[in-house]
Protein backbone atom coordinates (compact mmCIF):
# COMPACT_ATOMS: atom_id res chain seq x y z
CA UNK A 1 0.00 0.00 0.00
CA UNK A 2 1.71 3.19 -0.99
CA UNK A 3 2.15 5.77 1.54
CA UNK A 4 0.30 9.03 1.56
CA UNK A 5 3.70 11.07 2.61
CA UNK A 6 3.74 12.38 -1.09
CA UNK A 7 0.07 12.25 -2.03
CA UNK A 8 0.23 16.35 -2.91
CA UNK A 9 -3.54 18.26 -3.42
CA UNK A 10 -2.76 20.12 -6.16
CA UNK A 11 -5.01 22.93 -4.23
CA UNK A 12 -1.60 23.35 -1.86
CA UNK A 13 0.51 24.77 -4.55
CA UNK A 14 -0.03 28.30 -3.86
CA UNK A 15 1.26 31.38 -6.45
CA UNK A 16 4.70 30.90 -4.88
CA UNK A 17 4.96 26.99 -5.32
CA UNK A 18 5.38 24.23 -2.96
CA UNK A 19 8.51 22.75 -1.76
CA UNK A 20 8.69 19.43 -0.37
CA UNK A 21 11.19 17.71 1.61
CA UNK A 22 12.31 14.85 0.75
CA UNK A 23 13.90 12.26 2.65
CA UNK A 24 13.94 8.37 1.85
CA UNK A 25 15.05 5.56 3.52
CA UNK A 26 15.26 2.06 4.24
CA UNK A 27 11.20 1.41 4.20
CA UNK A 28 10.84 3.22 1.04
CA UNK A 29 13.20 1.15 -0.52
CA UNK A 30 12.51 -2.13 1.17
CA UNK A 31 8.75 -1.70 -0.02
CA UNK A 32 9.92 -0.89 -3.75
CA UNK A 33 12.02 -3.96 -3.93
CA UNK A 34 8.70 -6.32 -2.75
CA UNK A 35 6.45 -4.19 -5.37
CA UNK A 36 9.29 -4.63 -8.02
CA UNK A 37 11.82 -7.66 -7.15
CA UNK A 38 14.34 -6.62 -10.13
CA UNK A 39 15.03 -3.18 -8.92
CA UNK A 40 18.76 -3.14 -8.89
CA UNK A 41 19.61 -0.67 -5.81
CA UNK A 42 19.36 -2.14 -2.46
CA UNK A 43 19.99 -0.18 0.87
CA UNK A 44 19.67 3.19 0.10
CA UNK A 45 19.10 6.40 1.38
CA UNK A 46 17.74 9.43 -0.84
CA UNK A 47 17.09 13.33 0.02
CA UNK A 48 16.39 16.54 -1.50
CA UNK A 49 13.37 19.06 -2.38
CA UNK A 50 11.22 18.87 -5.19
CA UNK A 51 9.28 22.29 -5.90
CA UNK A 52 6.31 22.53 -7.84
CA UNK A 53 5.22 25.61 -9.61
CA UNK A 54 1.76 25.77 -11.54
CA UNK A 55 1.52 27.87 -14.94
CA UNK A 56 -2.13 27.46 -15.76
CA UNK A 57 -3.47 23.93 -15.49
CA UNK A 58 0.29 22.62 -16.12
CA UNK A 59 2.60 21.60 -12.93
CA UNK A 60 6.45 22.14 -13.37
CA UNK A 61 7.82 19.47 -11.17
CA UNK A 62 11.78 20.71 -10.32
CA UNK A 63 14.13 18.35 -7.95
CA UNK A 64 17.47 17.68 -6.68
CA UNK A 65 18.13 14.33 -5.03
CA UNK A 66 21.27 12.78 -3.75
CA UNK A 67 22.76 9.93 -1.46
CA UNK A 68 23.72 6.86 -2.05
CA UNK A 69 22.07 3.90 -3.38
CA UNK A 70 23.78 0.05 -2.45
CA UNK A 71 24.88 -1.42 -5.86
CA UNK A 72 26.47 -4.93 -7.15
CA UNK A 73 29.15 -3.86 -9.31
CA UNK A 74 29.16 -4.86 -12.64
CA UNK A 75 32.78 -6.49 -13.10
CA UNK A 76 33.43 -7.85 -9.31
CA UNK A 77 29.98 -8.61 -8.21
CA UNK A 78 30.67 -6.97 -4.42
CA UNK A 79 28.71 -5.04 -3.55
CA UNK A 80 29.08 -1.44 -2.52
CA UNK A 81 27.53 2.38 -1.48
CA UNK A 82 27.36 4.24 -4.84
CA UNK A 83 26.84 8.21 -4.38
CA UNK A 84 24.21 9.83 -6.65
CA UNK A 85 22.72 12.93 -7.31
CA UNK A 86 20.75 14.53 -10.11
CA UNK A 87 18.45 17.80 -10.62
CA UNK A 88 15.16 17.16 -12.82
CA UNK A 89 12.78 18.77 -14.65
CA UNK A 90 9.40 17.62 -15.26
CA UNK A 91 6.34 19.42 -16.79
CA UNK A 92 3.03 18.10 -16.09
CA UNK A 93 -0.23 18.59 -18.20
CA UNK A 94 -3.96 17.60 -17.11
CA UNK A 95 -4.84 14.44 -19.02
CA UNK A 96 -4.31 10.86 -20.10
CA UNK A 97 -1.58 10.47 -22.47
CA UNK A 98 -2.65 10.29 -26.56
CA UNK A 99 -3.40 7.06 -27.22
CA UNK A 100 -1.74 5.65 -30.22
CA UNK A 101 -1.68 2.40 -32.45
CA UNK A 102 2.07 2.32 -33.51
CA UNK A 103 5.27 2.98 -31.54
CA UNK A 104 6.28 6.28 -31.35
CA UNK A 105 10.03 8.06 -31.02
CA UNK A 106 9.46 10.62 -28.54
CA UNK A 107 10.82 13.87 -29.24
CA UNK A 108 13.19 15.66 -26.85
CA UNK A 109 10.48 17.91 -25.57
CA UNK A 110 7.85 14.95 -24.67
CA UNK A 111 10.93 13.39 -22.64
CA UNK A 112 10.34 15.99 -20.11
CA UNK A 113 6.88 16.00 -20.13
CA UNK A 114 4.17 13.18 -18.15
CA UNK A 115 0.45 13.54 -17.39
CA UNK A 116 -1.66 13.74 -14.16
CA UNK A 117 -5.40 13.26 -13.56
CA UNK A 118 -7.79 14.60 -10.57
CA UNK A 119 -6.65 16.91 -7.87
CA UNK A 120 -4.12 14.91 -6.33
CA UNK A 121 -0.27 14.58 -7.28
CA UNK A 122 1.35 11.16 -6.77
CA UNK A 123 5.04 12.60 -6.11
CA UNK A 124 6.26 8.80 -4.99
CA UNK A 125 6.15 7.17 -8.96
CA UNK A 126 7.96 10.97 -10.09
CA UNK A 127 10.91 10.23 -7.31
CA UNK A 128 10.86 6.32 -8.17
CA UNK A 129 11.62 6.88 -11.67
CA UNK A 130 13.96 9.69 -11.18
CA UNK A 131 16.09 7.17 -8.37
CA UNK A 132 15.75 4.53 -11.10
CA UNK A 133 16.94 7.03 -13.79
CA UNK A 134 20.07 8.12 -11.44
CA UNK A 135 21.25 3.63 -11.25
CA UNK A 136 24.36 3.62 -13.81
CA UNK A 137 24.03 1.31 -16.79
CA UNK A 138 27.22 -0.71 -15.40
CA UNK A 139 27.79 0.26 -11.93
CA UNK A 140 31.39 -0.32 -11.10
CA UNK A 141 32.87 -0.49 -7.21
CA UNK A 142 36.33 1.19 -8.84
CA UNK A 143 37.69 3.09 -11.95
CA UNK A 144 39.97 0.12 -11.60
CA UNK A 145 37.96 -2.69 -10.79
CA UNK A 146 40.06 -5.79 -11.89
CA UNK A 147 36.84 -7.81 -12.23
CA UNK A 148 36.60 -11.91 -11.57
CA UNK A 149 39.04 -14.09 -13.65
CA UNK A 150 36.56 -15.96 -16.42
CA UNK A 151 38.26 -19.43 -15.73
CA UNK A 152 38.45 -19.42 -12.06
CA UNK A 153 36.14 -17.16 -10.32
CA UNK A 154 38.64 -15.08 -8.38
CA UNK A 155 38.20 -11.57 -7.41
CA UNK A 156 41.26 -10.30 -8.69
CA UNK A 157 40.97 -7.10 -6.72
CA UNK A 158 41.73 -9.10 -3.60
CA UNK A 159 43.46 -12.34 -4.62
CA UNK A 160 45.80 -14.06 -7.40
CA UNK A 161 44.48 -16.18 -10.06
CA UNK A 162 45.63 -19.37 -10.15
CA UNK A 163 44.75 -19.99 -13.87
CA UNK A 164 46.26 -16.71 -14.95
CA UNK A 165 48.91 -18.06 -17.20
CA UNK A 166 47.11 -21.13 -18.57
CA UNK A 167 44.80 -18.56 -20.82
CA UNK A 168 45.18 -18.66 -24.35
CA UNK A 169 45.24 -15.69 -26.67
CA UNK A 170 42.87 -16.56 -29.12
CA UNK A 171 39.54 -19.08 -28.61
CA UNK A 172 40.51 -22.94 -28.40
CA UNK A 173 40.08 -24.50 -32.33
CA UNK A 174 36.48 -26.17 -31.78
Amino acid sequence: MKDKAFQIALARIGPTGLDVPVELGSQWFGRWQEEEPGLEFTEAKVSGKVNLTRHGHDILVRGRLSGRLGLSCGRCLEAFAAPVEADFDLLLVPGPPPAGAEEEELTRGELDLDYYTGEMLDLEGILKEQIILMVPLKPLCSAVCRGLCPGCGANLNREACACKDKRADSPAPI
